[in-house]
């Protein structure tokens, strides 16, 4: 009965993968990257012009000047348990069709889990030496490339990936899907689209138990893996900013990404069965290209009260970010769930990018 219990973790893991594998299929990368982002809880379909770009919206790379571009993002979930990363580099084409390539890596992993099966021996003893440790990790490597239509107002821009999740030695999986976005810019209006997984990524899992492990998954009630296919439905974010000049030296630019999905009912502001909207809302204030300000407001949710379950309360999380440009050098932080106020638990993220090369004059 030991063996059941300390085996718990383990169970919940792969449960988890096998009863939500048609939703909230590869959540990982709903996350999303770069601090800028985070402090605008996520409104950047129509913003995003950097290398962070090559996940919001890849038509946004047709934006970068520099010929070469890195970033870097490091964040811990779950008060540290789940670690967060985030690697990407790019190259410019072609400067003047704004053509941009990108590669970048997403590594959501919580690791040095306790593997505990066999800490009681067959005699009832407890040997910690036989205590082992296993990983769950999620990977995205993806490829993407943005440039400008003969309208330069117009760019477009497409993402390929490859999706590898592993759970220790117990399953592990491979997927494919890929990404399409729009943007429109004509002064300070930037409008965009995004559709996510456009071509529907399938995620194919395989699952190796021993005959031990099985018994604890009879022991428990849970249902034992076996190998099937999780599918990631499209999902379409539109978006919109408009920078506004407070002087001299200041802009101010409020941005707004609203998400829709039908993949099923979501705890979120507009849901039903069928369609599922959820709204983003952030602003920056940029002063003299030099330092930013940044607040956002995502994530609502209705949750039920905490003495009275028939009655439901709307909440959000707000975030926060500061932004430095130092040079070729930008740094960035954001604070979400500021308060701690939401149903998720508050995150410090840490981004940095910098320009191998300075954009030419």
């Amino acid at each position: 009965m030991q063996r059941n219990i300390i085996f718990t973790l383990s169970l919940v893991i792969l449960a988890a993968t096998v009863a939500f594998s048609q939703k909230y299929s590869n959540e990982f990368l709903a996350i999303g990257v770069g601090a800028r982002a985070h402090g605008m809880s996520g409104a950047q379909t129509a913003l995003t012009d950097d290398i962070t770009a090559a996940y919001w919206n890849p038509a946004g790379l047709s934006q970068i000047k520099a010929p070469f571009q890195i970033g870097l993002m490091h964040a811990e979930w779950f008060v540290g348990v789940a670690q967060y990363d985030y690697l990407s580099f790019g190259k410019q084409l072609d400067a003047e069709k704004g053509s941009y390539l990108a590669f970048s890596l997403i590594r959501l992993g919580v690791d040095n889990i306790p593997y505990t099966i066999n800490l009681v021996n067959a005699d009832g003893t407890v040997n910690y030496d036989n205590v082992t440790s296993f990983s769950s990790a999620d990977y995205a490597m993806m490829g993407s490339y943005g440039r400008k239509l003969k309208n330069p107002a117009l760019s477009i821009g497409g993402t390929a990936k490859v999706v590898r999740r592993v759970i220790g030695t117990f399953g592990n999986s491979w997927g494919f899907g890929a990404d399409f976005g729009m943007q429109y810019r004509k002064k300070n209006l930037m409008l965009g689209l995004m559709a996510r997984d456009i071509t529907t990524t399938f995620n194919a899992w395989r699952f190796s138990l021993t005959d031990q492990e099985k018994k604890v998954f009879e022991s428990t009630n849970n249902e034992i893996p076996v190998s099937n296919t999780e599918i990631t439905r499209p999902r379409i974010e539109l978006g919109g900013a408009y920078k506004i000049k407070m002087g001299s030296k200041t802009t101010l630019t409020p941005a707004l990404d609203m998400v829709f999905t039908t993949d099923g009912q979501r705890n979120v502001l507009v849901s039903s069965k069928s369609f599922n909207m959820d709204p983003r809302f952030g602003m920056e204030a940029n002063y003299n290209e030099f330092v930013q300000i940044r607040l956002g407001a995502g994530n609502f949710q209705r949750v039920k009260e905490d003495f009275d379950p028939t009655k439901k309360r709307l909440t959000f999380q707000p975030n926060f970010g500061v932004g430095l440009s130092l040079g070729r050098f930008q740094v960035d932080y954001a604070l979400t769930d500021i308060g701690n106020v939401s149903q998720v638990q508050y995150s410090h993220i840490f981004s940095l990018r910098f320009n191998l090369k300075a954009p030419k004059a």
